[in-house]
């Protein structure tokens, strides 16, 4: 069975201000929220959630990415905390319907429309 990935940066934090030692980071708290879903909705055995130290988004954090073998990976930032876990489950979703993994802007969760930042050939693609 092929594995779509969703890779969430927990260095993240959308805040300009400095944060406290030991206070979780908003990326954190993201990856928090998005692996507590399962609970509450379904979400597909072919989408593995994963932590990530940092995406290099950090102006434009929160920041996740999704990605598979062969398909392009989305670099998506300018999360909110509250409403993009089930936004980004959705994102999966479609990702994991499309053959060729090329979501339409418009089918895109509304908010999510001005978060994608980059679309990047899968290695595959590449090669070929």
């Amino acid at each position: 069975m092929t594995k779509y990935i969703l890779f969430i940066c927990t260095s993240c934090h959308r805040s300009s201000t400095e944060i406290p030692e030991k206070t979780h980071r908003d990326g954190n708290i993201l990856f928090t929220k998005i692996t507590d879903l399962p609970r509450e909705q379904s979400i597909s055995p072919e989408i593995e959630i994963r932590p990530i130290g940092c995406l290099w988004a950090c102006e434009r954090g929160c920041a996740a990415a999704i990605c598979s073998r062969e398909k392009p990976t989305y670099l998506i930032v300018d999360l909110p905390v509250d409403e993009s876990p089930a936004a980004l489950i959705e994102l999966m979703q479609l990702y994991i319907n499309k053959d060729n993994g090329a979501i339409s802007w418009k089918q895109l969760p509304q908010f999510l429309q001005s978060a994608i930042f980059a679309q990047i050939p899968s290695i595959d693609m590449g090669c070929k």
